[in-house]
């Protein structure tokens, strides 16, 4: 039996959780900053779970996580 190939951009975007979950970095934090509160942008540093209907897809793209 084959191994399935994990893709490389999803690997280097999510990680996994002592519990299991997965989470990643919010969007829309790289650069265009000067234009966005600061509040927002201290809220963009912070990492978020993956939404549950977006689940299934991410396990799809990373079959070892």
């Amino acid at each position: 039996m084959l191994k399935i190939k994990s893709k490389r951009g999803a690997v280097k975007r999510f990680k996994l959780t002592g519990s299991g979950k997965v989470k990643h970095y919010k969007a829309f934090a790289s650069h265009l900053l000067t234009g966005k509160k600061s509040k927002r942008k201290r809220n963009l540093r912070k990492s978020v779970l993956v939404d549950r209907r977006d689940l299934k897809n991410v396990k799809r793209l990373l079959p070892y996580l």
